[in-house]
């Protein structure tokens, strides 16, 4: 089967024009217009992955993050990281990004976060088109935050995390909370404006904790890899969408561990 058709039903679920202004989004290396057999989905395009594509004989990758972000100023193969984009052209692997569509569709990255954490009766965080919006936010069974910390943990599986909080604030009681995944913290004053005890999101800079303690709002950074969410999910609506179609195709999830940070 063509590329293609796999992409037009995945568009159907999550049209690109979701995605926020000056995003990347949509086939970015490769071309759409061949046959396949085997597509496989990943967080982060690094160079394990592309090592796991071409050992796995992958034919498309369907990923979160674009792999290519900043303007490229040539292709000399002897960088580590103009090498990977080489060998994916050499292999005719095609890469298609769903990024802050697949965060803002309903049904998709957000909400199972939602599902995972226990937080209900949610509704959009940031509307960034009409009806439609960035994060969500809703209420979980009242509990202290030092309990939350431990149930957030033991449900993303982390080693460790970060809390936005001064140490009296451990055992507050939160029952709204608000959660965006990636590098949310513009959002913030959204989540306060929401009503939220507690706002969830990665790669939390430092003065912006600060802000965020001194306007009330208490804060879990979980990391940004907590969106390898997206490899198990997408990779059951595709095979979903296969048995429906009758797609002869395998549905690989990557393996690679592209989380740059440890927790010693």
């Amino acid at each position: 089967m063509k590329a293609s058709e796999i992409i037009s039903r995945y568009e159907a679920f999550c049209p690109q024009e979701l995605s926020m202004p000056g995003d990347i989004s949509g086939l970015q290396i490769g071309t759409l217009n061949k046959d396949i057999s085997r597509v496989m989905v990943a967080l982060d395009v690094r160079e394990e992955t592309v090592a796991e594509a071409i050992a796995r004989k992958v034919d498309l990758i369907i990923v979160k993050h674009a792999p290519i972000f900043k303007p490229l100023k040539d292709l000399v193969a002897d960088r580590p990281q103009t090498k990977m984009y080489l060998d994916l052209i050499k292999h005719d692997i095609a890469i298609y990004v769903s990024h802050t569509n697949i965060d803002i569709v309903e049904g998709g990255l957000n909400d199972w976060f939602c599902e995972l954490l226990g937080i209900t009766d949610t509704s959009y965080l940031s509307e960034v088109h009409p009806g439609a919006g960035i994060g969500r936010v809703g209420t979980i069974t009242p509990q202290p935050l030092v309990d939350f910390v431990t149930h957030v943990k033991e449900r993303f599986g982390l080693d460790g995390l970060r809390v936005i909080s001064y140490e009296q604030d451990l055992n507050q009681v939160i029952s709204r909370v608000a959660i965006c995944g990636g590098s949310g913290d513009d959002f913030y004053p959204d989540a306060i404006k929401a009503g939220a005890d507690l706002y969830i999101t990665g790669d939390i800079y430092y003065h912006t904790a600060q802000d965020m303690l001194t306007q009330g709002l208490l804060a879990i950074d979980p990391g940004h890899h907590i969106e390898v969410l997206f490899v198990t999910k997408i990779a059951e609506l595709l095979r979903k969408w296969q048995e429906e179609a009758g797609w002869e195709i395998n549905i690989l999830e990557s393996q690679a561990n592209t989380n740059p940070f440890r927790y010693q």
